[in-house]
């Protein structure tokens, strides 16, 4: 049987509570999401006044970031007319996310999952996921 690296659930809560802090910061209440190497939920968070709308989006953006292996921030830069994934927002059943606040989760060299953030500007999302992300 092999073994596949993934992140797990005591993982994930670490994850998301560098994420909070850095919300916390900012001033601005999001949704964090924690998905596995599968790109399946293994944790969300909405803090208290993050908007309702964001929660699927933030899990979308993990999505995506698993999906690709790449944050949503240069997914969507590449997404843009003329660009090399152009259109790539309408593949798989519209689940995938061009807008920034989406980062792999890496272990070593390799994508482990990925953690997605809505709720802010895109600046703010970025900022979060990416000291989400840097507590694994």
């Amino acid at each position: 049987m092999r073994d596949i690296k993934t992140v797990d659930l005591e993982d994930a809560r670490r994850v998301i509570a560098a994420g909070e802090k850095k919300a916390e910061a900012q001033g601005q209440p999001v949704n964090i999401a924690v998905v596995d190497v599968g790109g399946v939920l293994v944790a969300h968070v909405r803090q208290d006044g993050a908007w309702i709308g964001s929660v699927d989006v933030a899990i979308n953006k993990a999505f995506s970031a698993r999906a690709f292996d790449v944050s949503t921030q240069a997914l969507g830069e590449n997404a843009q007319p003329g660009g090399q994934f152009y259109g790539i927002q309408d593949s798989n059943d519209g689940r995938v996310m061009i807008f920034a606040g989406g980062m792999p989760l890496v272990s070593g060299e390799v994508v482990v999952g990925a953690v997605g953030v809505s709720g802010g500007t895109g600046e703010q999302d970025q900022a979060v996921a990416q000291a989400a992300a840097g507590a694994l």
